[in-house]
């Protein structure tokens, strides 16, 4: 037998641009951005928060539509910012935005039109938030640049490394009580300010905020992060029964020479920089980077990292570019 119950129908829109606007506001200087919703669920919201604070903001498709005509919603690609880049050339724009097409992650470029992929990004981030919080933890997602761990240290943070993946790093940060975290592919985690799961929306004002409360731009700000040379993240096929135990025998084999962080994968720390083996979550493939402070390092490591896996034959072509 059913029970008696009630259906209410409510418009969240308006509490959660009330939320953003009682959460961030923005600086004195004007900061013109270009913002780039990819026709995904992002824009309509977007222009009401950007209105709200007073940004100065040059929209682009935001106009919802599921078969993307401009290009597909993923800022992680260099190819979908490329219309951005154009705009934010065109308008003299400081910096441009994009955001995925369920809003969860943020793409940023500068004002030449350089990507500023997440791991960078979330050195911004921490500028201000270990001001406010001296010493806190900084969780760090195992594919991010040693330049990230180098910028936390300096700046009185705690780094440790933790493994990849949106649910397990909101895990992570209940458990051990961090206030920010971030992940190479744009997912941003605030917990000092906001609720802990990873809005683009949020992150993108916040951004507005550092920038438009100081005398540097997104450039200069960039340039005093130390720049790696580095391997984009790269999947190479290897079947799902496989990929685990290929991975659990390389951390063995790169323990008898160099230290291995073993959080999620192997992550060897070579002299002159380091390589990523780690099974994916969500694919039958390893997932592979690789960074040195030099370039001949970096063709060292990615030799090592060929030669250990060219000895199983469950594992496809490395194609590194």
């Amino acid at each position: 037998m059913w029970g008696n119950g009630k259906i209410k129908k409510e418009d969240v829109v308006p509490a959660y641009v009330d939320d953003m606007a009682s959460r961030v506001s923005l600086g004195p200087r004007k900061v013109k951005v270009v913002v780039d919703a990819g026709n995904g669920a992002a824009g309509p919201i977007a222009r009401k928060v950007l209105e709200r604070i007073g940004a100065d903001f040059v929209p682009m498709y935001f106009e919802p539509d599921g078969t993307f005509p401009n290009h597909h919603p993923d800022p992680t690609q260099k190819a979908n910012l490329e219309d951005l880049k154009a705009k934010v050339h065109e308008t003299g724009a400081f910096l441009g935005i994009a955001f995925d097409g369920d809003a969860d992650r943020i793409g940023v470029i500068d004002k030449e039109g350089n990507p500023v992929w997440g791991d960078r990004l979330q050195v911004i981030y921490w500028r201000e938030i270990l001001a406010k919080h001296p010493g806190s933890l900084a969780l760090i997602e195992v594919k991010c640049s040693q330049s990230l761990v180098d910028a936390v240290l300096a700046m009185g943070g705690k780094p440790e490394f933790t493994r990849t993946g949106h649910s397990l790093i909101k895990a992570k940060m209940k458990e051990s009580g961090a206030l920010f975290t971030g992940e190479m592919s744009g997912h941003m985690f605030f917990r000092d300010e906001h609720y802990g799961y990873d809005d683009a929306l949020y992150a993108a004002v916040r951004l507005l905020r550092i920038l438009t409360g100081s005398d540097e731009d997104l450039t200069e700000m960039l340039r005093e992060i130390p720049t790696y040379w580095s391997t984009p993240e790269i999947r190479v096929h290897c079947s799902d029964e496989e990929k685990f135990e290929i991975v659990r025998k390389l951390t063995d084999e790169f323990s008898k020479a160099y230290e291995v962080i073993t959080v999620d994968g192997a992550r060897v720390l070579f002299p002159h920089g380091w390589g990523l083996i780690r099974a994916s979550n969500t694919q039958p493939a390893l997932v592979l980077r690789a960074e040195s402070r030099s370039e001949e390092g970096l063709h060292e490591i990615k030799r090592a990292i060929e030669e250990a896996l060219g000895s199983f034959s469950a594992v496809g072509k490395i194609e590194w570019d």
